[in-house]
């Protein structure tokens, strides 16, 4: 958090300038140069502006200026409006200047080619060194609406302003952000700052994100990402979001799976670029938005009505089919729909005797001879199960003016009655009304199905401390571990995830028939044979594993059969050996692994094995580090959970096991740092804890290349 504390000044003198001045001004205000001073001029800018254009003494009703260092005043935003072969002689007079921030709407950089990517970074650092904060290039720029700032020549305001809000919105894409702007003032959504980041060669989305959430003026906060060069600076980011209670709604496109094809471990194949950032999402309580109605209807809940105290919710309705279709949606969202006591069914039972009074409560039709068992039943449910959510379908009610009145009146009262209540209803009302009722933090949908979803969105939304300590800088740990590159053997591997505290199945190395007849007669019981090859990853394959293996007798047969299988197979692979290890009966056959995304760096992945991993890819997955609730977070949320906790009679495997084996396997992963490519554990098996919990049982750990 550090890290982005020391950068809110720098950036608060960006986003709110007391002084701006615009370079490459231009008289005609539907010029690039001329819209920003248009804007200024028009909207409202209250502090001092200043045209600068060597070629006009006066641009739109104002002295222009020949440079930035010719005003001889301090200005704390410039925005730069020239051709891409002025821009670095622009740069170099705004740092003269003393200029605190830059925005830079010029083409012509990283998006043509490795020649603009080159001159893009020394514009970064360039500014950086200076202590310039600079967006851009070839961004939109950005509006703080609430101190009518509109550093944009985006011609989506001139169209039509949208109004101040407490909703920040940030955009890598500046025709997205344009768009998202034209949706927020058809919808009336208000915000508080509008921001497009375009190439980032400084100012990236996660700065704008961590300052919104340190913004007093910015409840909740909309992002949109085609990218991310900085795994950790974005995880801060979001952790600052989350610790300070700002709801995150982000719309994040790509789906593709990075260097995926050349692992040599199901981990990377899984662990694809977009199921990354989905686990890094889920990881800080964001809320990942698949479409611009989503994105819009989840950022405006969550900034009318906040988040529910928890998934309990009650279901109000005058209609038992929207009911059932109410409680389907809550059920299959994972809302809690639990039926009032039969206290207060009797309560409704003696007020309407044919009504349906566990939950959903259906008062039908009655409602239309007694306006007052609206609040009434309402005030039962919620005085009975105290429901972090209450939801109450009103049909077309709302469409009638003379159900106005007793709508508005109940939405005040429950309001007042309790404040810490999610309040939602479902009917047709005209925007004004409804804007009436958002005033009182009422939530309000046509449909009701959408209603119950956004709800069970807003109630995963997490709160307070991040799950894990992330730092946009992090520093490197106390005892570092170096790895040599390539893939090691699997005896290598076991001991180095041994002595990381992964509790690893009893085994031998062995180099000779003999010597291996004399490891299974020590280790008793059935006993597996495997061959040792770094060479070999996936032993299996070439026919190196042999199973179930009783006795001196068959544990010698099965080294020598081993060996002239793989060396058949692969007769350019060095043999070192082979692997005695005892065999285990039962359990649950699982996957653990680490693989290095390219943005987050070290990605944990935990799900079970065989058929669910290489069909069902029933996986989850945390960027690193993580805390061990995190480890037991990953371990419940998988589909097949049921497995684990004892399914069809069953004993319940060991979770406490699990969840140490996969934080030893993550310390092992920080320690190991850059030397690292990935780490499997394939399989764990987990076991009973009466059978001594998980064990890993076979290992692949490859070290990464210079």
């Amino acid at each position: 958090m550090d890290f982005f504390s020391s950068q809110a000044e720098s950036l608060s003198a960006l986003f709110a300038p007391r002084a701006i001045a615009v370079v490459g001004a231009s008289s005609n205000p539907q010029k690039i140069g001329g819209i920003p001073v248009d804007y200024q001029r028009r909207f409202g800018f209250d502090g001092t502006l200043y045209p600068v254009n060597p070629n006009a003494d006066r641009i739109q009703e104002l002295q222009a200026w020949p440079s930035l260092r010719a005003i001889g005043q301090p200005v704390d935003l410039a925005i730069l409006a020239v051709p891409a072969a002025l821009v670095d002689s622009a740069l170099d007079d705004a740092i003269a200047a003393k200029v605190k921030g830059v925005v830079l709407f010029s083409s012509g950089f990283a998006e043509i080619g490795d020649e603009g990517t080159a001159a893009q970074a020394r514009l970064g650092d360039k500014a950086r060194a200076a202590g310039v904060r600079l967006i851009g290039p070839n961004c939109l720029g950005f509006m703080n609406i609430a101190r009518n700032v509109y550093a944009t020549f985006s011609p989506a305001p001139g169209v039509g302003r949208v109004s101040a809000g407490r909703i920040g919105l940030v955009s890598q894409s500046g025709a997205f952000g344009a768009y998202a702007y034209s949706m927020a003032r058809a919808r009336g959504v208000g915000l508080s700052l509008w921001a497009t980041t375009g190439n980032e060669a400084d100012v990236q989305l996660a700065d704008c994100l961590a300052w919104l959430a340190q913004d007093p003026a910015t409840d909740v906060i909309m992002g949109y990402m085609e990218g991310c060069r900085d795994g950790p600076r974005l995880r801060a980011a979001l952790a600052l979001a989350q610790a300070n209670g700002k709801p995150v709604v982000m719309v994040k496109v790509g789906s593709t799976a990075l260097g995926a094809q050349a692992a040599a471990s199901h981990t990377a194949a899984l662990a694809g670029d977009d199921a990354v950032y989905d686990a890094v999402f889920r990881q800080y309580g964001v809320l990942r938005a698949r479409n611009l109605t989503e994105f819009f209807d989840l950022a405006h809940s969550a900034a009318v009505a906040g988040r529910p105290r928890d998934r309990s919710i009650g279901l109000f309705t005058l209609s038992g089919g929207v009911g059932a279709l109410m409680a389907d949606e809550a059920s299959a969202q994972g809302l809690d729909v639990q039926p009032l006591s039969e206290a207060a069914q009797g309560t409704l039972r003696s007020w309407v005797p044919f009504a349906a009074p566990r939950n959903p409560v259906d008062i039908t039709g009655q409602v239309t001879n007694d306006m007052s068992l609206l609040e009434r039943s309402a005030r039962v449910m919620l005085d009975d199960r105290g429901f972090a959510s209450w939801m109450g379908f009103l049909a077309a009610a709302g469409a009638s003016n003379a159900f106005w009145p007793v709508l508005r009146e109940l939405v005040g009262s429950l309001r007042a009655a309790y404040p810490d209540t999610l309040l939602a209803i479902s009917t047709l009302l005209a925007p004004e009304r409804r804007a009436e009722l958002e005033a009182m933090r009422c939530l309000v949908f046509a449909d009701p199905s959408d209603g119950i979803r956004t709800i069970a969105a807003l109630a995963g939304l997490k709160t307070g401390a991040a799950p894990s300590t992330v730092s946009a800088d992090p520093a490197p740990p106390s005892n570092p571990l170096k790895l040599a590159p390539g893939t090691m053997s699997e005896p290598e591997a076991l001991a180095l995830l041994a002595e990381a505290g992964v509790p690893v199945v009893e085994h031998r190395v062995v180099r000779s028939a003999d010597e291996a007849a004399a490891a299974a007669e020590v280790i008793g019981d059935a006993v597996v044979v495997k061959i040792v090859s770094a060479d070999i990853p996936h032993k299996s394959d070439v026919g190196g594993v042999a199973l179930g293996l009783r006795g001196a007798a068959q544990a010698r047969a099965a080294f020598e059969l081993t060996r002239d299988r793989a060396l058949t197979a692969r007769p350019d692979a060095r043999l070192d050996g082979a692997l005695v290890a005892r065999m285990l009966g039962g359990g649950v056959e699982c996957i653990a692994g680490v693989h290095r995304d390219p943005v987050f760096g070290p990605v944990l992945m935990f799900g079970l094995g065989g058929i669910h991993v290489e069909t069902l890819r029933d996986v989850s997955l945390r960027a690193l580090p993580i805390t061990r609730d995190d480890a037991m977070a990953m371990v419940r949320e998988l589909r097949a959970f049921a497995i684990l906790g004892g399914a069809r009679g069953r004993a319940p495997v060991d979770l406490e096991s699990i969840a140490d084996a996969l934080c030893a396997l993550a310390g092992f992963a920080l320690r190991a740092g850059d030397s690292l490519d990935s780490a499997e554990i394939n399989p764990l098996i987990a076991r009973p804890l009466a059978d001594g919990g998980c064990v890993a049982v076979d290992a692949l750990v490859v070290g990464r290349g210079a």
